[in-house]
């Protein structure tokens, strides 16, 4: 695992290249690579490395070049069908100088050019300058586990890195608000398309290419999940059994390292399926390592010691207190480069630091959910949308009117009001109202009342939920829940993977994603809905497929996500937080919100009339990162109040 950046200088751009540049580009990132540096400059290209290694330690360094110093390659990620691609190309006749996978990387490129991705099995981004083309090409591998951040200047120059803090250090692309990717970020926690939080800074697509030659910029796609082809007709225990081998397959691959190797377990299902098949897979006992928060709603280590219990694994744990968790806030806004989507980042840096004591790489759980319909907002979803039709076919508008008002003369904090105002009775029975505003941070009708007005009349009435709509409109999928399943691994899954980047590699160690192991999720697709839901019941097919490798209190228990107490903090010992962060002078000063919606929002919080945790989460995090990025605020200064 590394970080990787460069420059591209059209001919129309007057600026000029040296090692110092791409050195400051490089120097942000040096926490995805303590073990090693590179640097290629020439009059027009330079190239950034910063390495972890990871295979082949003694060699590997980047950039990496061709025999005839023609191709230069940067890279950083995993390719797990490197041995198999190795022996192929020796066999013919490619005399290979170091055994990693990075120069099957450049290989394969010297003799298949652009179509290389299609070959390559993990996850990866790479770059490579062709000095006789005159041409960069910059590849993403298939889910977009390993981030490219990219700013296409006016004169066709191109800037690109691992992280977008990088790409700020070159001095070209200064740090402001994009504002139209605002309502994006308060409704799905982050931003869910091509779009950052910084103007002119976007992110290359999972399963894309880019190609750029003197300022022209063409992207092309490489790779789609496809729905089709389904395996209906087969019986279900022979597709479980498939499903488990698939599985154990994807696991083992990911084994591939000279240098130790972990496993972060939550004690959900994931994980623990991961744990079960890995120490099958090795002779010595796996190390895992897992995270907790001293109070008892947020706590899940006894499901986790029970795994460890039941595999015999080296075992290790940590536990955050409040004051901490809330120390490390600003410093990890850096290293996400954009407002922490999720509470569980700060669990998932501190759980990470833990292994890197004792290991390089950890296998981790992501994508079981938006593979195989891990959410329970798909069940609701399918049930509101069915139900809601019917209701709205078959009861007279004057019935649903009365049955509005009722909920609506509903105590304000009581929760049968709040479970039946996102029910259908409450809510039209359109996917935009059931699915996206029902489950979002802040929905469009929130919005509207926070957001203020002279700011919103610039947005030009932005959709949050573009991206989302724009995956729904292309996939194949037939059913509703298979297209629920796309547009969240286009869109919510590229956001958990970012988190996991950065949370993991702040740590300078390596997470890899059995669960997105590209044949596997291609099997999963095919599936049908009744092995992915059941009933109440999610993920049947893992749930079955690991019945006699997991203790029942794990293969039985609902899906508790990572509980973080934030609400509760907010509400009572942190409240200090709110004020400074999100109602004090600089937020309240600040040309976005409405004050008074802000003010209304934090006193219904803080009386317990309803829950806004995930909102005050957004908010809070917006502001930090503001100061962070936009405002020039080192990290270390940003104080959190105690």
């Amino acid at each position: 695992m590394c970080g990787i950046c460069g420059i591209a200088l059209s001919s129309r751009s007057s600026r000029t290249l040296d090692r110092d540049l791409i050195v400051r580009m490089r120097e942000p990132m040096a926490h995805r690579g303590p073990d090693g540096v590179g640097a290629f400059v020439s009059d027009r290209v330079a190239l950034g490395h910063v390495r972890l290694s990871i295979v082949d330690v003694a060699h590997g360094a980047q950039p990496m070049a061709s025999d005839d110093g023609a191709l230069q390659l940067i890279y950083n990620g995993e390719v797990y069908n490197h041995p198999a691609l190795h022996e192929e190309l020796v066999q013919q006749g490619v005399r290979y100088h170091t055994r990693c996978d990075t120069e099957t990387i450049l290989r394969l490129y010297e003799r298949e050019g652009t179509s290389a991705p299609r070959r390559l099995r993990g996850m990866f981004a790479f770059a490579i300058w062709d000095s006789r083309t005159r041409e960069l090409f910059i590849a993403r591998d298939r889910f977009g586990v390993k981030p490219v951040y990219y700013a296409h200047t006016e004169d066709g120059s191109l800037y690109f890195a691992s992280e977008i803090k990088a790409i700020l250090a070159a001095g070209h692309v200064g740090a402001a608000l994009n504002d139209a990717a605002l309502p994006d970020y308060l409704a799905n926690h982050a931003p869910s398309g091509e779009d950052t939080l910084f103007a002119g800074i976007k992110r290359l697509p999972p399963g894309h290419t880019m190609v750029w030659k003197d300022g022209v910029l063409h992207i092309e796609q490489y790779w789609d999940l496809s729905f089709a082809q389904p395996t209906e007709t087969r019986d279900d225990q022979e597709l479980i059994d498939e499903y488990r081998d698939r599985f154990v397959d994807a696991v083992r691959m990911r084994l591939m390292s000279d240098v130790p190797l972990g496993m972060f377990l939550s004690g959900g299902i994931d994980s623990a399926s991961i744990t079960a098949a890995m120490s099958r897979l090795v002779d010595e006992p796996i190390k895992t390592f897992s995270v907790a928060f001293a109070e008892q709603e947020a706590n899940e280590l006894a499901y986790a010691r029970l795994v460890a219990e039941r595999y015999r694994t080296d075992h290790h744990e940590v536990v955050l207190s409040p004051g901490e968790f809330w120390e490390r806030v600003p410093r990890l806004v850096w290293h996400e480069d954009e407002p922490m989507a999720h509470p569980s980042s700060v669990a998932l840096n501190a759980v990470s630091r833990l292994a890197a004591e004792c290991v390089k790489v950890v296998l981790t759980g992501e994508g079981s959910d938006e593979t195989l319909a891990g959410y329970n907002r798909y069940r609701v979803t399918i049930y509101n949308t069915s139900i809601g039709r019917r209701y709205e076919r078959l009861a007279p508008v004057f019935v649903r009117d009365a049955v509005r008002h009722g909920v609506d003369t509903l105590p304000a904090g009581s929760r049968v009001r709040q479970r039946l105002s996102r029910t259908f009775l409450m809510l039209p029975s359109d996917l935009p109202s059931l699915y996206f505003d029902n489950f979002a941070v802040f929905s469009r009708t929130r919005q509207a009342r926070l957001l203020a007005p002279a700011f919103a009349a610039n947005l030009k009435d932005c959709d949050p939920y573009f991206a989302a709509r724009e995956a729904l409109s292309r996939t194949d999928a037939r059913s509703l829940l298979d297209r629920l399943l796309y547009a969240d691994t286009k869109t919510y899954l590229h956001e958990l993977l970012m988190k996991q980047d950065q949370m993991s590699m702040a740590a300078s160690i390596e997470s890899r994603v059995p669960f997105l192991d590209h044949p596997l999720v291609e099997f999963a697709a095919r599936l049908p809905q009744r092995l992915k839901l059941r009933g109440v019941t999610t993920k049947y097919v893992l749930r079955a497929a690991m019945r006699d490798w997991l203790p029942r209190e794990i293969l039985s228990r609902k899906k508790m996500g990572f509980p973080v107490p934030v609400g509760a903090w907010l509400r009572g010992p942190n409240r200090g937080i709110v004020d400074e962060f999100v109602t004090g002078p600089r937020p309240a000063g600040r040309p976005y919100f409405v004050a008074e919606e802000v003010r209304r929002l934090v006193a219904s919080h803080t009386s317990g009339e309803q829950n806004h945790s995930e909102r005050l989460w957004a908010l809070v995090n917006f502001e930090i990162w503001h100061r962070i990025f936009l405002d020039g605020e080192p990290h270390e200064f940003v104080r959190i109040p105690a």
